[in-house]
């Protein structure tokens, strides 16, 4: 469930509360169910139900706001082009205008939110009734969040809008499937994305209690834990973040080994944890270790090698402690890092955007300390 609170008081809820057996919008007992039936859910039941029942209905409705947000935000990139897809302006059906949030360039990447959502579900519907392969599987479910022309992940309202789509599609399988748990975290990244950090740490608070539910295998709990993780650094609670990366990074140590990209990604968030908790040494001395094993196994333009070596830049030079070479190095790898983020995400990515403001902090910071400093009072004036 993503509704989570209840209809009537908006007080935090179980997974099994009581709901309305017609559309089963969810209570906390029968007092807020017969209250919130006289304030107007009399009117709205038939309508809910209708709409595939209170989950579904939300999720359509949400769908459609994150469609307009996402359309309103790409209006001026898109103007004068064409779906991709369906090579129309709007879209036949809904009418909908265009996004591009991707690493595409030029005239390429312009789509309807619809018509990547139509796509990613037939690809993968296509997979699961022809019991392809795992891995064909897992490639074609990534349509959800990353463009099929540059490869790259979506960003920003347009990755929160095909969220939503992802969500809403397969919203309605039980619990015990595990592409109702696959979406949930799609969804939740894609709120991530737009900074609705709050929404999506209901999401994944939801996912996660929904994983251990169902006995779920420790793979997915610490996918799970690595998302929570990183939203708790988002809206400021670094302790909990600590705690929770630091746990997720021995877990997949010891499921995968050093040598495997998610134990590279769970490495980059403990980094993020600690730099966000101000302890520079831990971070620096991490980072040390695992950089020189993403760029083995992952390559130097990888969003992953790339988040880490930026990582370390930030905990070189936001360091008190920080001596010249330090800045030094700070400024060489943000340049380095925002150059090959520019040529692989683009210019527009936030990683790219976020190098880019970071290099000119950095840059101010290493004046700041080359500058000789006036020691006189004469010398002042």
């Amino acid at each position: 469930m993503i509704l989570t609170t209840c209809a009537a008081c908006a007080a935090p809820l179980a997974h099994n509360a009581p709901r309305c057996v017609r559309c089963h919008v969810r209570y906390c007992d029968a007092t807020c169910q017969h209250d919130h039936w006289r304030r107007g859910h009399k009117q709205m039941c038939k309508k809910i139900h209708r709409g595939g029942n209170a989950e579904q209905y939300h999720a359509d409705k949400k769908y459609k706001e994150a469609v307009a947000v996402a359309v309103e935000a790409c209006a001026d990139d898109t103007k004068g082009q064409t779906c991709y897809i369906c090579t129309q302006a709007l879209h036949w059906k809904t009418k909908e205008g265009l996004v591009r949030g991707c690493a595409c360039r030029g005239t390429a990447g312009f789509a309807h939110v619809s018509c990547l959502a139509e796509q990613a579900k037939i690809l993968f519907a296509e997979a699961e009734e022809n019991n392809l392969s795992d891995k064909v599987k897992t490639e074609r479910f990534e349509r959800w969040y990353a463009c099929s022309l540059c490869e790259q992940e979506y960003h920003g309202v347009v990755r929160c809008a095909l969220g939503w789509a992802c969500w809403k599609t397969y919203v309605g399988r039980p619990e015990t499937d595990e592409i109702r748990g696959v979406a949930m975290n799609v969804l939740g990244n894609g709120l991530i994305s737009a900074k609705h950090y709050e929404d999506a740490l209901t999401v994944q608070e939801a996912e996660l209690s929904m994983l251990r539910r169902v006995g779920a295998p420790e793979h997915s709990i610490l996918v799970a834990q690595t998302n929570l993780s990183t939203t708790y650094a988002r809206i400021g609670r670094h302790e909990q973040a600590l705690q929770m990366s630091r746990d997720v990074y021995s877990g997949e140590l010891k499921l995968y080994g050093e040598e495997h990209g998610r134990t590279v990604v769970a490495a980059c968030n403990y980094a993020t944890s600690l730099v966000g908790l101000e302890r520079f040494e831990e971070a620096k001395s991490l980072l040390r270790k695992m950089i020189p094993v993403a760029q083995r196994i992952l390559g130097d333009s990888h969003d992953h090698t790339l988040s880490m070596r930026s990582i370390y830049a930030n905990a070189l030079y936001q360091d008190t402690c920080a001596t010249l070479d330090d800045l030094s190095e700070a400024v060489t790898t943000f340049e380095d890092t925002a150059r090959i983020a520019r040529r692989v995400l683009g210019g527009a990515h936030p990683s790219t955007v976020n190098m880019e403001r970071a290099l000119q902090h950095a840059r101010a910071a290493l004046r700041a300390r080359d500058t000789p400093q006036p020691s006189s009072l004469s010398e002042r004036v």
